[in-house]
């Protein structure tokens, strides 16, 4: 129960930050484009819109954290495994664990060097350029992702020990969408 909450929340999350930048931008690029027409220029030229820029790229900087973390529970992360599939069932196991468990370590070891510097950096009244925001909630995102993401590894290695299932992405799929038996699958075949 509460797995399935954290895995709605990371996805909401991620998709919340990817559409507010995407849909800031947007009326950031109409607004520096329309403040040019004379008609609109008295309305548009008082809106400042300089803040904008930070908060998208801190959006993303937050989407990407938290989306790195989705990434090892749905098993989108690029990976080279043609020597791992050559390995015997037992070697290509070991391997794969030492993999899941060294991700898990990294992560772990920079999420608690992230919590030492966002602690540090929350005695100090630095802020953001534009925005003014307290520095320490910018860079929350570090402790927060890398945190989650090794919780993930250790939920796959979990289930791979137990299950020998590891997430795989099929990239053809869509999600709500029924595949054709007949239709064509790659170029070529149509």
């Amino acid at each position: 129960m509460l797995l399935k909450i954290l895995d709605r929340l990371e996805e909401v999350i991620i998709a919340s930050l990817m559409g507010a930048a995407t849909l800031l931008t947007f009326v950031t690029v109409l607004h520096r484009f329309l403040v040019d027409v004379p008609l609109l220029y008295p309305y548009l030229f008082g809106i400042n819109l300089a803040w904008s820029q930070e908060l998208c790229i801190y959006m993303f900087i937050w989407m990407a954290k938290f989306g790195a973390a989705y990434g090892v529970r749905a098993g989108v992360h690029v990976g080279v495994d043609v020597l791992i599939n050559r390995l015997n069932d037992r070697w290509r196991k070991g391997v794969i664990l030492f993999g899941l468990l060294g991700g898990a370590l990294f992560t772990g070891i920079v999420g608690t060097m992230g919590a030492k510097f966002v602690y540090e950096l929350m005695q100090t009244t630095q802020v953001s350029p534009d925005m003014e925001i307290p520095s320490w909630i910018v860079y929350a995102c570090i402790p927060l992702g890398s945190y989650l993401m090794c919780f993930r590894f250790l939920q796959v290695c979990w289930n791979y020990w137990f299950h020998n299932d590891l997430p795989h992405h099929d990239a053809a799929h869509v999600e709500g969408v029924e595949t054709s038996k007949t239709a064509p699958v790659a170029l070529g075949e149509a």
